[in-house]
């Protein structure tokens, strides 16, 4: 009989809770889209500076809803000591990381970097894009007026070669952070997936759906 009941709580669904939010998860998926279509479409100017706002956009709302979401969404759950962090990676290798309910200590810190990473792209952008197009919010803060009243920027007054060396300096700096963030996305897949393979849930199809499985009574 004991083995009979053993087996019907086997069988029995798991039950499910919700976790992430709509708004986390139309982040999450929204800001992805967002950064590969900026990162792919350098060439189109115009795509490219529309992606960087979206992103830009999207950050910002996600870190003030990282002070007035619900638990999970806040920083407060999932900011952890980075040795916290270094042991859940270390364990998360070895395939006895703790399961957590809502970011792991992994996660969070990737949300964090990721978060920075994106502003550093976004911010670095907008300030080439004001150097070279005279363009955009922060054109004012690097231009100013010539005396034909045609705004130019700033580093155009102190002779051409300047502004140049102004201009290849942002956009190394730009190209060397989405490239960062590159590698991070990279390694969040790779850590989604590991997590996922050692928890035997499936964390994407709960970035869709905002559910997992609730913890072990």
């Amino acid at each position: 009989m004991a083995q009979v009941l053993a087996d019907a709580a086997e069988r029995r669904p798991e039950k499910m809770i919700r976790v992430w939010d709509v708004f986390v998860r139309l982040f999450h998926w929204s800001v992805a889209v967002g950064f590969f279509v900026a990162y792919f479409s350098e060439d189109a100017l115009t795509l490219h500076v529309w992606a960087g706002y979206v992103v830009g956009v999207l950050v910002a709302l996600r870190i003030v809803w990282g002070f007035i979401g619900p638990e999970h969404a806040r920083f407060s759950s999932f900011i952890f000591p980075p040795g916290t962090v270094l042991r859940y990676l270390w364990d998360l290798l070895l395939g006895r990381a703790r399961r957590y309910l809502g970011h792991s200590p992994g996660g969070g810190a990737m949300v964090l970097l990721l978060l920075i990473g994106l502003l550093g792209t976004v911010g670095t952008g907008l300030v080439l894009y004001a150097i070279e197009d005279n363009a955009g919010p922060l054109a004012p803060f690097v231009s100013s007026a010539s005396p034909s009243g045609q705004a130019q920027p700033a580093m155009e007054r102190e002779g051409d070669e300047g502004a140049e060396g102004s201009g290849e300096l942002w956009e190394e700096l730009h190209e060397v952070i989405a490239n960062v963030v590159l590698v991070l996305v990279i390694l969040h897949v790779a850590g989604v997936l590991l997590a996922s393979f050692v928890h035997h849930e499936n964390l994407t199809r709960a970035m869709v759906t905002g559910r997992k499985r609730a913890p072990s009574a």
